[in-house]
């Protein structure tokens, strides 16, 4: 029998009615002739508050109990999800992560999926059960405890589920009805994309774009998981939504396949660095060692024997970039004159396959942000992405007007 898996995310189950949607999707699916993995999120604002919880009752938590209570969550919704299913006259079933089991390392909060045997649910789907209804976001650790994957740890579940039970495709069901060139809340000609190849997707998932949980994204290239992303409010066809899929598949596609931005970022300047071999390490071995994300890296020679180190951060851990650098220097393990912090910038990145094989797509980009007065303080490259740190305030222009150049609103 052909398997699918589908997710639901939090918008998509934040209430019965909502649950009873998603179970009247899954029924269509069982009706075609499909056992189904349906795998679900907690309902929408379900875990902020079972995370306050935790943080009102234990300021300094035991990571352990943490990942039990947030995991609880996903677990009612399962149950609901299986029992109107069941309403309907469709054999179903709720698991819990550690029913599966979903075997993963011991990092709580952010574990990692090491292994799904399947032989627990194949043995299900043979006696007849049609559903698997499983939580997301959670499994168990070689202790036997209840470990979670992270934020966006429900995407991650289903593309592992899709790829352990080689499922024909994993359907994503969210408050969207696709992937987009750019963010349609910024620039009203945004353009639903019918395709998006998996390396696109990684760097617009890692740039920003809320749509897909970059894990997930790279579960699904390594193991050629085809993914759709789909609105949970409308009624699909099979052309439907935006198909994640090998580059292989994408017959024609532009240039630049679309626009990203991260409005939080800060630029942060080491000046008058000493210029010697393993100053780079000493510098991000610290910021690392602190959970400092650092993103854009750039080095200027400042003076002979000096340099000036930049790079980029979320915003809102520069205090923790500054406590690790400030500690370097008190240990004397690196010295700098001043560190300097600009919270007031922005990231903006053109993505494109078709980078790969045609020139110039630099160039019409810094003279695209040129024409618009907006100037650029750091560059980064890749092959198949561009990214240039700006200040703030003029983030929505640069994403309006690199939509605009690029005519991402046309179909290639």
């Amino acid at each position: 029998m052909p398997l699918l898996v589908m997710k639901f995310g939090g918008t998509s189950v934040a209430d019965l009615d909502r649950i009873a949607n998603a179970a009247e999707k899954v029924k269509r699916e069982v009706d075609r002739g499909y056992d189904v993995i349906v795998i679900v999120s907690a309902m929408s604002g379900k875990t902020n508050e079972l995370v306050g919880w935790v943080e009102q009752t234990s300021p300094l938590f035991d990571a352990r109990e943490y990942d039990a209570v947030v995991s609880s969550g996903e677990n009612v919704t399962a149950g609901l999800m299986a029992l109107r299913l069941q309403e309907m006259d469709v054999p179903a079933r709720s698991w819990q992560g550690w029913q599966v089991p979903l075997q993963t390392t011991s990092a709580h909060s952010s574990a990692r999926i090491e292994d799904i045997p399947r032989a627990n649910l194949d043995r299900k789907f043979a006696e007849g059960m049609k559903v698997a209804v499983v939580a997301g976001f959670q499994g168990v650790s070689p202790e036997g405890r209840i470990t979670t994957l992270g934020r966006g740890g429900s995407d991650t579940t289903a593309v592992a589920f899709a790829a352990a039970f080689e499922a024909e495709r994993c359907d994503i069901y969210t408050d969207v009805d696709g992937v987009y060139t750019t963010d349609p809340r910024i620039e009203d000609k945004a353009r639903k994309l019918e395709k998006i190849a998996f390396e696109e997707m990684l760097e617009l998932a890692s740039l920003g774009a809320k749509v897909l949980q970059t894990r997930s994204v790279e579960l699904a290239m390594r193991y050629k998981v085809r993914l759709r992303v789909l609105s949970s409010f409308e009624d699909n066809d099979d052309n439907a939504g935006t198909l994640v899929c090998a580059e292989e598949d994408i017959v024609e596609s532009n240039v630049v396949a679309g626009v990203a931005y991260s409005r939080d970022e800060a630029k942060m300047t080491l000046i008058s660095v000493a210029d010697r071999p393993g100053i780079a390490a000493a510098i991000f071995g610290p910021l690392s060692e602190a959970g400092v994300n650092v993103d854009m890296i750039v080095q200027n020679i400042s003076e002979e024997g000096r340099t000036d180190m930049t790079f980029s951060c979320p915003v809102d851990q520069v205090a923790r970039a500054e406590r690790a650098m400030n500690g370097a220097r008190d240990k004397g393990e690196i010295q700098f004159s001043e560190l300097v912090a600009d919270t007031d910038v922005a990231k903006v990145s053109v993505v494109g396959i078709g980078m790969r094989s045609h020139a110039g797509v630099a160039a019409r980009m810094f003279a695209a942000l040129s024409q618009e007065g907006i100037n650029i303080k750091v560059i980064t490259t890749s092959e198949i992405k561009i990214s240039v740190l700006i200040d703030r305030k003029y983030m929505e222009l640069a994403v309006q007007a690199l939509h605009d150049t690029f005519e991402l609103d046309k179909a290639a």
